[in-house]
């Protein structure tokens, strides 16, 4: 799938390392290179990942889930919480990247799980048919990047089994990084950046292949796929300042991508803001500043087949 600009999830819909590679534009990215940021945006987020899947085990019998399917798995930083959530089930690592289900592999193995996870590549959505049944579908971040969502969905309904659970992480709040006034420029940078996001957003989906303009819904949209809504979460990744040398590091690395990625969407005042804040020189980038933070939440919406 093509990598956005802001590369996360809210609108700002990055991907935390998944929902990756499933598209049919993915070939032109590098995925050898791009594969370490997005598992370091998982493994960032990946408390809020394992209170999701503790989540989906009050809504599904731990010991009858028996396969799991993590549809646009990228790294598989999530593929292992969920086959660890689910100890007695074979989780599937699904993704249209080989490069990233390497890592998914490797990731598995290094934790004890290689016995139970696998890996599947397939493009979606012409795939979705040969995956074979599930109990527990999850999609992260991926659905937004099929162009028939509301058609993705009734497939995805179709591989569940009876009293099935399919569980999408969809929206939520987009990342902050700095507090509004940053001594630089004009305050307000992040929120000026999700509206450039929120438009790039816009134009992503409507070039997606089969693209239908559909409302985000989730919850009308599982209804239609002839599912039962079984609740709706968000779990807060919150990594206040001081961060983590891996926190400046992704931080530094999101925002370059915004740099690069959103070209003349940036007025040229927010433009200058932003090479300050990459100039490792400069005292108040990013790679130096005090009040640097990590603020996100995710929601999962949840149903039920039968």
């Amino acid at each position: 799938m093509s990598q956005h600009p802001a590369s996360h999830h809210g609108h700002d819909h990055q991907d935390h390392g998944h929902g990756h590679g499933h598209h049919h534009d993915s070939t032109h990215l590098d995925w050898n290179q791009l594969g370490p940021l997005l598992e370091r945006q998982a493994e960032i987020a990946s408390s809020a990942y394992a209170e999701a899947a503790a989540w989906l085990g009050t809504l599904a019998p731990v010991y009858g889930v028996r396969r799991v399917l993590d549809i646009g798995s990228g790294p598989g930083v999530v593929t292992s919480l969920l086959a660890e959530a689910f100890p007695a089930a074979e989780t599937v690592a699904v993704d249209g990247s080989p490069e990233l289900l390497v890592r998914a592999r490797d990731r598995a193995e290094s934790r004890g799980l290689g016995a139970r996870v696998s890996t599947l590549h397939a493009e979606l959505p012409e795939a979705i048919g040969t995956l074979g049944e599930a109990d527990l579908v999850w999609a992260g971040n991926s659905l937004h990047h099929i162009g028939d969502q509301r058609a993705a969905l009734a497939e995805f309904a179709g591989i569940l089994r009876p009293g099935g659970l399919i569980a999408l992480a969809e929206g939520g709040l987009p990342t902050r990084h700095l507090p509004w006034h940053i001594g630089i420029g004009r305050p307000g940078l992040e929120a000026r950046l999700d509206a450039a996001n929120a438009d790039w957003f816009g134009e992503m989906r409507a070039a997606t292949p089969g693209s239908v303009d559909e409302p985000d819904d989730w919850r009308a949209l599982l209804t239609a796929a002839g599912l039962t809504p079984a609740g709706t979460r968000t779990f807060l990744t919150d990594l206040p300042a001081p961060v983590s040398p891996a926190v400046r590091e992704l931080a530094v690395s999101h925002f370059r991508r915004l740099s690069e990625g959103f070209g003349d969407r940036i007025d040229p005042d927010d433009r200058k803001t932003l090479d300050r804040l990459l100039d490792p020189a400069d005292e108040r980038s990013l790679h130096h500043r005090t009040d640097l933070f990590h603020l996100t939440a995710r929601t999962v919406h949840t149903a039920r087949k039968g």
